[in-house]
């Protein structure tokens, strides 16, 4: 067992170390042309102790505290082996994951969760509003992607806590915030934390989805209550904490050029350009929709 694993285990804050062995200093390199679900990825280092575990595809993320890991996504149902085999990678055991969290309530980000639940025995905290499909693996039926989204049912998973907008999950020390922003989905929430690494300290900021993409039979216009929601929740990604910005799918952030030293990992209003994105993009299907009726 590695030094940094122990002294988790023993509840004592990690020393410094080294990026370990398995872990990639350019997985962009390593996932270039393939950006699957479940096309593996290495592990590589975020910051400070902070680490990217997921796909090449699909953004997880694990976290360094005095009292255990925590981990964020799971990836889809057959991405969870690889996640955690890149736990193990980096030095860790799964059984050290004593917390999951989540962004959004479909197959794609969060299908592994039952799988990693039982492998790791963590807790699970969501967000109010995705308790509920948590729990039985449906889609809300208030999900503009729900027709689709039935055919691809999770397994149900244990929640242990709920957690309000503004609320926070504080483990080892570290403190887990959670901000609702329903955009892409009734239950969808980004998460922000500091990170510390020698004398610079950043936010973190986990911002689920700016997409309002939809099933086939689903049209916004006759929602204007999601696409109210939808605004609320790009409101809440603007205003984010962020020093750096972490997206589901990480070519929504340029995120595997920016870890492989491509560009800067820290950049000035990335939340703020990456929910401008998203309102362009919400915009657009808007007036498609106007001009097809």
């Amino acid at each position: 067992m590695s030094g940094l694993a122990l002294a988790l285990l023993l509840g004592a804050a990690p020393a410094p170390l080294a990026s370990p062995p398995g872990a990639s200093k350019d997985i962009a390199g390593a996932c270039a042309g393939r950006d699957g679900w479940s096309d593996p990825a290495p592990p590589t280092h975020i910051h400070g102790r902070s680490w990217y575990v997921g796909t090449c595809g699909i953004t997880v993320v694990l976290v360094e505290t005095a009292a255990g890991l925590v981990l964020i996504d799971t990836g889809p149902e057959e991405a969870a082996p690889h996640v955690l085999a890149n736990i193990r990678a980096l030095g860790f055991e799964p059984r050290q994951v004593k917390w999951l969290l989540m962004t959004h309530e479909h197959f794609d980000h969060v299908g592994g969760m039952a799988a990693i639940q039982r492998a790791t025995g963590a807790r699970l905290a969501v967000g109010e509003d995705a308790a509920a499909a948590m729990r039985n693996g449906q889609a809300d039926a208030h999900d503009p992607q729900a027709t689709w989204l039935a055919k691809y049912p999770m397994a149900p998973v244990r929640v242990d806590r709920t957690l309000r907008h503004g609320g926070a999950l504080v483990v080892g020390g570290t403190r887990f915030t959670l901000h609702a922003n329903p955009t892409h989905s009734p239950g969808s929430t980004s998460w922000t934390w500091q990170s510390c690494a020698a004398d610079q300290c950043l936010t973190v900021a986990y911002a689920d989805s700016t997409n309002t993409i939809s099933a086939d039979d689903y049209h916004f216009t006759a929602h204007p209550d999601r696409i109210e929601a939808a605004r609320a929740g790009l409101r809440v990604i603007e205003a984010l904490p962020c020093d750096v910005l972490l997206t589901p799918h990480p070519g929504g952030s340029a995120l595997l050029e920016r870890l492989s030293g491509r560009a800067a990992l820290a950049q000035p209003r990335a939340c703020i350009a990456y929910a401008a994105g998203g309102s362009d993009r919400l915009a657009k299907r808007l007036a498609r929709e106007a001009e097809s009726k």
